[in-house]
């Protein structure tokens, strides 16, 4: 059983790291939301190992293999994060190849730096994005919550929201990533069928040939939040409206990028805690009136149900009032903070 002290320290390490997927994580029920905790707080070791640029590529190896060697033989750790997720993996029947494939992709993070197609990053989100999709349907099928049948549903929409959520953090992140890890996750041939440099990334040179990707790649990444939405039916019902407010939340980055012209090189835009807590009032509101994932996700994010409607988006924008996200904040926002 894993100790309330290591999920305490998860949390925060959840609550400090990523506000987004914290707000969204308060919303699950009790039995999903102290494994999540844990989980996250897991992805992040292993992810501030390879982004801590203070440390050498040898020791960052180093450092993975000691947590491989934790996790799956069993070896000595002194870090709570670590043995809360050796006990939850065991817990849950994550299995073990999801682990390794989602370490597999950290240690790449040491030795690719770019990436020339589509393909290649694919292979990447197998393990950084994907991995944690179904590792999160292990937790939230547990104890007979869900069906076979819903299991091998939901799958692939879990995958694709996987990969929509790290796709719109790679979108978001491009100057950071950049400068700070020297990573492009944007592949060669988009860059190249747009007309965009290595160089210009690297340099933060914002043009309008880079708007005219980053237009295209959030097409691309949307046509994922719609596929992976739609299997949100498929999860237990106590879960579901927490996986879709991630799902709006992480969205409304693409919103933000848009207002501010595509321009994710001169900085690093992040969504304001009062607008958090407006699509959290907001996606509370259109839940309680209808109870249906798909149609409440369109109502409230910035993503149309069409691919490439602008129209859509803007009268859907201009169609909301303050007066429907008030009424939903009395009830929505009651419970967020206990």
């Amino acid at each position: 059983m894993v100790s309330s002290d290591d999920v305490a320290t998860s949390k925060a390490i959840q609550q400090r790291t990523g506000p987004t997927f914290h707000l969204a994580t308060r919303l699950l029920p009790e039995r999903v939301r102290r494994p999540t905790y844990v989980l996250y707080g897991f992805f992040r070791v292993a992810d501030d190992v390879v982004d801590d640029t203070d440390r050498d590529a040898e020791r960052q190896r180093h450092e993975l293999a000691e947590i491989r060697a934790a996790v799956l033989d069993g070896a000595e750790t002194d870090n709570p994060v670590i043995e809360a997720y050796r006990e939850l993996a065991d817990t849950y029947d994550i299995p073990s190849e999801e682990t390794e494939t989602f370490l597999d992709v950290m240690a790449m993070d040491l030795e690719t730096r770019r990436y020339e197609t589509h393909d290649d990053l694919e292979a990447y989100l197998r393990g950084s994005a994907v991995s944690v999709g179904y590792m999160m349907l292990d937790v939230m099928a547990a104890g007979d919550e869900m069906s076979e049948a819903d299991v091998a549903a939901a799958r692939p929409h879990a995958k694709a929201l996987g990969e929509a959520f790290q796709l719109t953090n790679f979108l978001r992140d491009v100057r950071e990533d950049v400068r700070d890890y020297d990573r492009i996750y944007l592949p060669t041939e988009r860059l190249d069928a747009h007309g965009v440099t290595v160089e210009e990334i690297e340099d933060c040179s914002f043009s309008e040939r880079y708007a005219a990707l980053m237009r295209a790649e959030l097409r691309r990444t949307e046509r994922l939040y719609r596929e992976g939405v739609a299997g949100i039916e498929f999860l237990p019902e106590d879960c579901r409206f927490a996986v879709l407010l991630a799902a709006v939340l992480y969205a409304d980055h693409h919103r933000v990028i848009r207002e501010h012209g595509y321009d994710t090189l001169s900085e690093r835009r992040t969504l304001s805690t009062p607008r958090r807590l407006s699509l959290v009032a907001a996606t509370g509101y259109h839940w309680w009136r209808t109870h249906d994932p798909v149609e409440t996700f369109y109502a409230v994010s910035d993503v149309p149900r069409v691919d490439g409607s602008e129209a859509e988006r803007g009268s859907r924008r201009s169609a909301r009032s303050v007066r429907t996200r008030a009424r939903a904040a009395v009830s929505t926002l009651r419970g967020v903070w206990e």
